[in-house]
């Protein structure tokens, strides 16, 4: 069974939409998959089907299970442990590493996906980032970037501290973004910086195929 993290350089650079593409292209060719996310903040209890664990789940094939894909669920659209406090509950990282290994030791299919929260080091507790529960986790990490201004600075850093915590990036992924400047110019000078990890480049297009990205998890 292949085993990969979903990761971050930032917040809201398309994370979700690779792993979903991810996913489909992995049952395209056959490949058994599940997915999880194991907390997810700005979640609509009135729409459930517009929020991260629902696009998940249908990617997966299996639409109804999304409660499954993200247990710990929170309202408001803060770092989980500020949303989690609105609540009345406290997010404890010994908890969702818990919830990982459970998750990860029962799954029996050819891909398993866990999709973080946030970027590399945004707080998931009070006390701990998504960079301690991908260290706990020990999977080889998928490293989604954005193709904004600012874009290399942001990536570098992260591969740096992702490394220095022992590691391993599987593949890099540039998001494309709106606005940002020549997407192909974003990657090739991102390539002159990174020489280890396959950089792979996700269009916006809804129908961006992630086949590429079986071959390096």
């Amino acid at each position: 069974m292949k085993r990969v993290f979903v990761a971050g350089t930032g917040t809201d650079l398309g994370k979700t939409h690779i792993a979903c593409a991810l996913l489909r292209a992995a049952r395209t060719k056959g490949l058994t998959v599940d997915a999880f996310k194991p907390v997810v903040s700005g979640f609509d209890p009135a729409q459930p089907e517009t929020s991260d664990p629902a696009r998940l789940a249908a990617a997966m094939g299996r639409p109804e299970a999304w409660a499954q894909v993200s247990p710990r669920r929170f309202r408001a659209p803060l770092a989980p442990n500020l949303a989690a406090r609105l609540e009345g509950e406290t997010l404890a990282m010994a908890d969702l590493v818990a919830d990982c290994r459970t998750w990860l030791d029962t799954r029996n299919v050819d891909l398993a996906l866990v999709e973080g929260a946030g970027g590399v080091m945004s707080p998931m507790t009070d006390d701990a980032t998504n960079l301690d529960l991908m260290t706990a986790l020990a999977l080889p990490v998928l490293l989604v970037a954005g193709s904004y201004l600012g874009t290399a600075s942001h990536l570098l850093t992260a591969l740096e501290v992702v490394r220095a915590r022992g590691l391993t990036v599987a593949a890099i992924v540039v998001s494309e973004s709106l606005d940002a400047p020549d997407l192909t110019q974003t990657v090739d000078m991102l390539g002159a910086f990174e020489r280890q990890a396959p950089i792979v480049v996700a269009p916006r297009d809804p129908d961006w195929r992630a086949s590429a990205l079986l071959d390096h998890i």
